[in-house]
């Protein structure tokens, strides 16, 4: 199989040079084909990229529909048509073998959101007598007062914070930058985490400007900042399905909640495209009957 090894570097080195896509979102792309490949090993097919064919693909997708979801179903496919629309425009194909599958249609599932409430009781769930519970409350309240990615947050360097003027400097998807307004009270926790706990850490080499640390002074991992909402859920009951994005996710439905305009929460969320943060109008009607009587002059 290791004509699909060379096909993905290529492919990945397109992703990364040409598009621009992050690390994580290229993992996510290749996370696919990977499953195509592993498929094809398990029933000892062995084909090229350049050769496979629509039924064999036909028959990985069969397969994988009778374990996962449609919604996953559905990202499998689109990262498979991506590779190989990818290959037909490389010329190393004369035409996909996706060209007739259907992607099963789901709608677009949002995740729970959690109310003020949750949130308050999740963070006070945390237990600050240890050097981690004052980190992680830093990192809950920097993750749903500014609306970050996990991958944002826990690349988040102190030379990224503009406290005096109030804002935080973000690298998000692509290496775009932006600026985030920060609050005072995010401020004051962020602050009281680096002068009581980050000063006693023996920081490891390259991570000097690393902002949230684990215990051995490197940067905290996406699966940490998981791990860490996963038991303050189990902590307090929440019987809710709970991620970091659900903070994300929390801090922009609030937003729009309280009467902020969609194109101020997609400038802080940095969606690229307005149709992203529409999301989120997912109100119930009776908020949007409201913003109408309380806001349109023939009320």
């Amino acid at each position: 199989m290791s004509t699909w090894q060379s096909y993905i570097k290529e492919y990945q080195n397109y992703l990364r040079l040409e598009r621009g896509l992050s690390k994580n979102t290229i993992e996510n792309y290749t996370f696919d084909i990977e499953k195509l490949v592993l498929f094809l090993n398990q029933h000892d097919i062995k084909v090229s990229p350049i050769q496979i064919s629509e039924e064999t693909v036909q028959q990985f997708i069969y397969e994988i529909s009778s374990k996962v979801n449609a919604r996953s179903q559905s990202r499998v496919i689109s990262g498979l048509k991506s590779f190989f629309n990818y290959l037909v425009f490389e010329d190393y194909r004369k035409e996909t073998p996706l060209e007739l599958i259907e992607v099963p249609k789901t709608g677009r599932k949002l995740p729970d959101t959690l109310a003020t409430e949750e949130i308050d009781a999740l963070i006070s769930a945390i237990d600050l007598s240890t050097p981690e519970g004052e980190r992680n409350r830093a990192m809950l309240e920097t993750l749903y007062s500014c609306g970050l990615r996990v991958s944002e947050l826990v690349g988040l360097k102190i030379s990224d914070l503009f406290f005096e003027e109030g804002f935080i400097k973000i690298t998000g998807k692509g290496n775009k930058q932006r600026f985030v307004p920060v609050g005072g009270s995010t401020i004051k926790y962020i602050t009281s985490y680096m002068n009581l706990i980050r000063v006693h850490y023996t920081v490891q080499k390259g991570h000097e400007d690393t902002l949230f640390l684990n215990r051995r002074g490197r940067q905290l991992t996406r699966a940490m900042v998981f791990t860490i909402i996963k038991d303050l859920a189990v902590k307090i009951n929440l019987n809710k399905t709970i991620s970091p994005h659900t903070f994300r996710h929390s801090f922009a439905t609030h937003l729009l909640e309280n009467g902020a305009d969609l194109r101020s929460i997609q400038l802080m969320l940095g969606h690229e495209s307005i149709t992203t943060t529409e999301v989120y109008m997912h109100l119930d009607r009776k908020f949007l009957s409201e913003v109408l009587n309380n806001y349109h002059p023939r009320k």
